[in-house]
């Protein structure tokens, strides 16, 4: 126990919801954990092999379908019933980590894609989910953490992994060698929203009960009585709770307990909404057009750095006119061009693409992750995809001209990134990078040239112009 420690110690801080990885006194989070990353120790990844012939657009959403479902099916002989998807290719060198905010994100892709099977692997994956909350292997109060295991693998201090998402015993398979066992409002909500999705597409009732445990559980461990109010982060793996309210995860839940009351018909999820919708409304600034990221006390609003996330998911969720503005703010701002021939660009020889990064730090980080410096005019191609969407939803006079923009440059780096990647060992194609070069987040993690299950289904909803955060939106 104390080497695993000490190895996880020595990881750099690489995760999508930063707290999550909180396990005693270590902290590991979730994006990118070793030198098993495209290039090893260089910026520019090597081999470089070219991609696939360049696809249409009905061609490109069939890849990434594709890639959702071989992240589903990456360990067919371990996992047999409800599963998860590993969430990035094995490059990263997260082996075979679900994050459950890839998972629901991927069931509401695969809904709104509707092609041949894509019901069918979106209810496998939202059984996973329920197979998680009912066979926790400590709690029994309709929790998930943040991520599980779904294949076997050796961790780097040579400690074996051998099972996959069913332990022997009939438990959920937690992530316990990389710390992934808190439970986050974020972490919470997505898979409500997407059980919920599920529900509406099937009137399967499990899905449904699945939705109002989640729901139950954070109105009863996260809800703030201090000034900001709103919901708290959640708790770490030990159970401690975490003061900190994110403004996206607040976005979150108004979301989540919107369609909630829409389904269940009970007020009470009504005012849950309202009580989140107040937080977030305190977090924005109208003299700049944006939404603070939040607190980290509950008292004192934390005004940087400034992400990207609250713009476009606060119109998903929202649909408030008086806050449209942040998608143009984030368009402007947060506007990155990564040309291979910048110094620490890792695109290949001759490539270029355009979108968004993650947040107003990332333009200005020189942060290293493995040796790597990060590029800060990376592409973060899952916030691109989500731009692509809000704009797609809001449908104003340019909406459409520039989401089908921002949407050719995910499609292009879908063609022109991340091949000879694999999953549980076995070469993929169609997935969507999370970044086209390494980025800093600019709160303490970073995001890799790795084909990513939640930027791929952003991409999904980006190209079926659907909203996975309304109820219908998805049809």
């Amino acid at each position: 126990m104390s080497n695993e420690k000490s190895r996880l110690d020595e990881l750099p801080a690489l995760g999508r919801r930063s707290f999550l990885a909180m396990s005693g006194a270590a902290v590991v989070v979730a994006a990118g954990a070793s030198g098993a990353v495209a290039g090893g120790g260089s910026h520019r990844p090597s081999p470089w092999r070219p991609g696939p012939p360049r696809r249409g657009g009905a061609a490109a959403q069939r890849a990434a379908t594709a890639f959702l479902q071989s992240a589903t099916d990456a360990y067919p002989t371990i996992n047999t019933g409800p599963r998860l998807a590993q969430s990035y290719a094995d490059e990263l060198g997260l082996f075979s980590t679900a994050f459950v905010y890839d998972n629901a994100l991927a069931i509401g892709a695969l809904l709104a894609d509707c092609g041949r099977g894509t019901l069918a692997t979106a209810k496998v994956l939202g059984d996973g989910l329920v197979y998680a909350q009912e066979h926790d292997p400590v709690h029994d109060d309709g929790r998930l953490r943040q991520g599980y295991n779904v294949g076997p693998y050796t961790f780097y201090d040579g400690n074996p992994q051998p099972n996959g998402f069913v332990q022997p015993d009939g438990t959920a398979n937690i992530g316990w060698q990389f710390g992934f066992l808190g439970t986050a409002v974020g972490d919470m909500a997505w898979p409500g929203l997407a059980l919920l999705q599920l529900y509406g597409a099937t009137r399967e009732r499990r899905y449904l009960d699945a939705a109002v445990r989640i729901g139950e559980w954070i109105t009863t461990n996260a809800w703030s009585t201090r000034p900001l109010g709103g919901f708290s982060f959640g708790v770490d793996g030990a159970d401690n709770p975490v003061p900190n309210g994110s403004t996206e995860h607040n976005i979150d839940c108004v979301a989540f307990f919107t369609m909630l009351q829409h389904v269940t018909r009970d007020k009470a999820w009504g005012k849950a909404a309202a009580h989140a919708r107040a937080f977030v409304e305190r977090m924005w600034s109208r003299a700049d057009g944006w939404f603070w990221t939040g607190t980290n006390d509950g008292t004192e609003i934390n005004r940087d750095p400034v992400p990207l996330d609250p713009a476009t998911w606060s119109w998903l969720a929202l649909r408030d006119r008086r806050y449209a503005g942040a998608l143009d703010w984030a368009g402007r701002a947060l506007a990155t061009t990564d040309v291979s021939t910048a110094p620490t660009s890792q695109l290949p020889d001759g490539e270029k693409v355009s979108g968004v990064t993650f947040s107003t730090a990332s333009l200005t980080s020189t942060a290293q992750y493995n040796g790597i410096t990060v590029h800060p005019q990376g592409v973060w191609l899952e916030g691109t995809a989500q731009l692509a969407t809000s704009l797609a939803d809001r449908g104003g006079r340019a909406d459409r001209a520039r989401s089908e923009a921002l949407l050719a440059q995910v499609r292009h780096a879908q063609d022109a990134l991340g091949t000879g990647q694999h999953l549980g060992g076995v070469e993929v194609d169609g997935g969507v990078v999370a970044a086209s070069s390494l980025i800093d987040s600019g709160f303490g993690f970073g995001y890799f040239q790795v084909q990513h299950v939640g930027a791929t289904a952003w991409f999904l909803f980006a190209s079926t112009r659907t909203n996975p955060m309304r109820w219908g939106g998805l049809r």
